[in-house]
């Protein structure tokens, strides 16, 4: 099974110029090696990528449940396929906090995109409080059991983002980070990949994937680099 890197742009660059010289800095750097690579720009930019030869794959940061419909500013899973996109980031922290996603919504979402033929990145993780409470195997379990209700899938990869550890400089411990995967593990099937994100850098992501056993990494404001985005792909080899 190939190793998933993932490069979530958020809401980044600040012009179509910009991201086509980051898309093609990335595709030139991204052959010959081995892992998979996905970059997910902001949806204003997936039709400009210029994604091609296989090289990378190009992900989406957000989709919504239903095919089509007044459903003003959303974008459905039947508009990703037809832009070619193949992977799409559903569930993430920031969703769930800023937009009010809640674990019920995911499940649809995940459901739709599943039977559009989309590949989903689900994320999941815990907060500092729920980490400081002592309640944090909780929470991934719910998250999981809600989350994916009725879904099984060999197209499902989970990313696990502890809420904490998003953009701050406080990564989470290799240690720590693979007792969750260990206990996320129990919830999935063999087949389903287990990724890691939250401040991950070239310094630290071979850790993750060779020391904690990660099959992947969410990679955020690093990814914005293509040259470290290439590093920590290397680091996966």
């Amino acid at each position: 099974m190939k190793k998933l890197i993932v490069a979530n742009w958020k809401m980044n660059p600040n012009s179509q110029e910009e991201a086509k010289n980051k898309f093609e800095e990335i595709r030139e750097g991204s052959r010959g090696l081995k892992s998979e690579v996905v970059v997910c720009p902001p949806s204003v930019y997936l039709y400009a990528s210029g994604f091609g030869e296989g090289v990378i794959s190009m992900g989406a940061q957000n989709v919504y449940f239903e095919e089509k419909g007044a459903f003003t500013g959303e974008i459905s899973c039947v508009m990703l396929k037809d832009l070619g996109v193949e992977y799409v980031i559903i569930g993430h922290s920031e969703r769930r906090k800023y937009f009010l996603e809640t674990d019920e919504i995911i499940n649809k979402k995940i459901k739709t995109a599943l039977q559009a033929g989309l590949k989903v990145i689900f994320c999941i993780g815990e907060t500092a409080e729920d980490r400081n409470n002592g309640d944090k195997e909780d929470v991934l379990e719910r998250q999981i059991k809600i989350g994916l209700d009725g879904v099984v899938s060999e197209n499902l990869n989970i990313a696990y983002e502890p809420v904490w550890a998003i953009g701050t400089g406080d990564n989470c411990s290799v240690k720590e980070t693979k007792e969750s995967i260990e206990f996320i593990k129990k919830f999935l099937n063999p087949e389903n990949r287990i990724l890691y994100g939250g401040s991950v850098k070239s310094e630290n992501s071979g850790s993750y994937i060779k020391e904690a056993e990660t099959d992947g990494l969410l990679v955020g404001g690093a990814s914005l680099d293509p040259k470290e985005l290439i590093d920590i792909v290397k680091s996966a080899e």
